[in-house]
């Protein structure tokens, strides 16, 4: 099944951005020399270009040789509690350290076209670093790399690629990967350990992040059940195909809570959106939030797989000026360099501490537990021993 929507993915990609920026006339935010000011203006015109912030008086004055320091988004909203959030904070927080002016920049439409239009257009304000996050910047990371030598560019969650996936990382650009499957398997083992027995896997888009994460979690589960010596653990699992709230995945959620499962892993962006609904309106269901904590979404959150945005922005971004960039090649942040995780502050289990965290943390950082994150596997040749698999096609 996940094998027949890869070919429709890009186009459901974009179709998935466009749909989350509808309707935002959001301006840049602009921050000079560490002190957050939010200026907000009308963005996004009728021309097409792309959005940037107005910027006060004072900005100007401190600022004469532009902003040097700047995130590119795409159409989506800068407080999104993702990926364009967590890449903000980490930003800011190097540039509240270090005095350098910072500004991010929103993209107009959601096209390789309008994406680079707005990298160029963070260039011409004096951006040397910019950092762009979501994989669909990889085609126009390809196309401006080699274009500006003299700019540092930092791609989260993706690798540069030409449109016929021809890969090229420049000197000049530093790619970073999570390991997704150790963010999963996180989660998958605390559900177990915390008596959950009934789980959910709703991801998005079948991209290979998202499988890491369902492969991740199946393990986690597995691994906690064949531990406690537990039968009877189940997972039923299905990409819905988009990365869209949709009143469909909201009823297979409720259909699901209503089947008896316990705890959803809502795996794909706003996806996510409709499986917290779902559980809001069904008694003691649980919800399993991604990429950051979304403990403040839904008081039915109980953790998070996450990915240390912030973390990993800001050490690529200082690694530029304390001159330890590793460009050229990608960069992997896993549980080993603090780049994977739960939020124990914020998650609501009944059982499962943070000494049984800190214990399956270290084991997986020692290399004690080999985790299959095979994404051309189908889940039968993932060698589960004590988990049940239902596949929802």
């Amino acid at each position: 099944m996940k094998k027949k929507v890869m070919s429709l993915l890009l186009a459901g990609a974009m179709t998935a951005s466009l749909f989350t920026g509808c309707g935002n006339s959001e301006a840049g935010a602009v921050q000079d020399n560490g002190a957050a000011a939010a200026d907000e203006a009308q963005g996004n015109d009728e021309s097409g270009d792309a959005s940037e912030s107005s910027e006060s008086t004072q900005a100007e004055e401190n600022t004469a040789e532009g902003y040097e320091l700047a995130l590119v988004i795409d159409v989506g909203t800068i407080d999104d509690k993702s990926f364009n959030q967590g890449s903000w904070e980490g930003v800011q927080r190097y540039s509240q350290e270090s005095g350098i002016a910072s500004k991010y920049y929103k993209s107009a439409e959601a096209t390789t076209d309008s994406f680079i239009e707005t990298i160029e257009l963070a260039i011409e304000g004096g951006a040397k670093t910019i950092v762009c996050p979501g994989f669909l910047f990889e085609e126009p990371i390809y196309a401006v790399q080699d274009t500006y030598p003299d700019v540092h560019f930092v791609l989260v969650d993706g690798e540069p690629h030409d449109a016929d996936y021809n890969y090229s990382t420049s000197e000049n650009t530093m790619p970073i990967l999570y390991q997704e499957d150790e963010a999963g398997f996180l989660a998958g083992y605390a559900a177990v350990k915390d008596g959950y027995t009934k789980l959910g896997f709703m991801g998005g888009m079948a991209l290979p992040a998202v499988i890491r994460y369902g492969y991740g979690f199946l393990a986690g589960a597995d691994y906690a059940a064949e531990e406690m010596g537990v039968d009877g653990v189940e997972v039923t699992y299905y990409y819905t195909g988009s990365f869209d709230a949709t009143p469909e995945a909201q009823a297979m959620a409720a259909s699901w809570y209503q089947a008896g499962t316990e705890v959803i892993f809502a795996c794909g962006g706003s996806v996510g959106n409709s499986v917290m609904a779902a559980a809001e309106a069904s008694e003691g269901a649980k919800v399993i939030g991604v990429d950051v904590d979304q403990s403040s979404e839904s008081d039915t959150v109980i953790t998070s797989a996450m990915k240390m945005l912030s973390n990993s922005v800001y050490d690529a971004v200082k690694s530029v000026y304390d001159g330890t960039f590793q460009g050229g090649k990608t960069a992997v942040f896993n549980a080993a360099n603090n780049g994977v995780g739960l939020p124990m502050e914020s998650s609501k289990f009944e059982t499962f501490t943070q000494e049984d965290y800190d214990n399956i943390y270290g084991s997986i950082v020692a290399g004690n537990i080999q985790i299959n994150n095979d994404t051309d596997k189908e889940i039968s040749d993932l060698g589960l021993k004590k988990v049940t698999v239902n596949e929802v096609e």
